[in-house]
């Protein structure tokens, strides 16, 4: 196993609304959402929001109107800058209306579009390219052993890191523990994050706990991860309100 390399990040909380929201429903999300960019910037907590891709535009507005200092995010980007790519989305442009970092790699995509490291770690690059930072996804399949989970993950880091150059947010999300009523077992994360650390060196880069994380999770595990990357247990904006609390705490 590698050497456990435990300098932490910055303190992160962030949410996906992936496409569970009307247009209409983000809005109010986000502007219920408003007042906790003061909180988090009292707790030294780094922020962030990633709706839709239909709702960015309208979100980058209310957030720089209302919460400044909220972050916006993007569920995905493409790894051309612009061309002829039917469908796709330019991370110059995301940049542009104000997102600063983009997710990327998520188990959903990696299953229900085949995306690999190789693509994953091509967006990457793009996203860096554009001063987006990279939320790379990343996480074994099956619930299993230690050694298992690592050497599953192991690549998924490393394809990112040989093509950035700048901090990297993993988002640590077993496969197995999405969806599921509880998140993985505190020991199994503490275990994993801190031995994927390791393969990092001297990198800078943030760990997240993501897989059904939500009010309760951070304070077991937060000797080994940074923060949390949320789901649906972050779309009560109360709820999301007590995680960040419980992360600056």
């Amino acid at each position: 196993m590698a050497s456990p390399n435990v300098q932490p990040g910055q303190r992160t909380v962030g949410v996906s609304l992936k496409m569970y929201f009307t247009l209409s429903q983000t809005a109010s999300y986000i502007a219920a959402c408003a007042p906790l960019g003061p909180l988090a910037l009292s707790l030294n907590v780094d922020l962030f929001i990633i709706p839709d891709f239909l709702s960015l535009t309208a979100t980058s507005t209310s957030l720089r109107l209302e919460a400044p200092t909220i972050r916006l995010g993007a569920q995905d980007c493409f790894w051309e800058d612009s061309g002829a790519y039917t469908g796709e989305v330019s991370p110059a442009v995301l940049k542009s209306i104000g997102c600063s970092l983009v997710e990327l790699g998520h188990a959903e995509r990696r299953r229900l579009f085949g995306e690999n490291d190789e693509l994953v770690a091509k967006k990457a690059k793009a996203a860096e390219r554009n001063g987006l930072m990279p939320l790379v996804c990343i996480g074994e399949r099956n619930q299993g052993s230690l050694e298992e989970a690592v050497r599953e993950c192991r690549p998924q880091i490393e394809s990112v890191l040989e093509v950035t150059g700048e901090e990297v947010i993993f988002a640590y999300e077993p496969v197995w523990a999405i969806g599921q009523p509880a998140p993985a077992a505190p020991e199994h994360i503490n275990s994993v994050v801190k031995e994927l650390r390791g393969i990092c060196g001297e990198r800078k880069v943030r760990f997240l706990y993501g897989g059904s994380a939500g009010p309760g999770t951070f304070e077991k595990i937060k000797e080994s991860v940074d923060g949390l990357f949320l789901g649906r247990f972050a779309h009560d904006p109360e709820r999301f309100a007590q995680v960040v609390r419980e992360v600056g705490a």
